[in-house]
């Protein structure tokens, strides 16, 4: 799997990708620790960054929500 590397502050589109790629991994029954942990390796953030990303993502109503 192909590192994406996007940095300690992603830009806003790059944090909605990110939560859509974590929601798409949900919706294929990876459980939630699961997506964080395959989505924070395949766009190279923290675990920490993608649950700060999927809590501003369901704050926001971010598609798909």
């Amino acid at each position: 799997m192909s590192q994406l590397k996007v940095g300690e502050n992603p830009a806003e589109p790059v944090r909605k990708e990110i939560f859509q790629a974590l929601v798409d991994a949900q919706d294929r029954a990876m459980s939630v620790a699961q997506s964080r942990k395959f989505i924070a390796e395949k766009f190279g953030v923290t675990e920490g960054q993608v649950r700060q990303i999927e809590q501003e993502g369901l704050d926001h109503q971010w598609p798909p929500l």
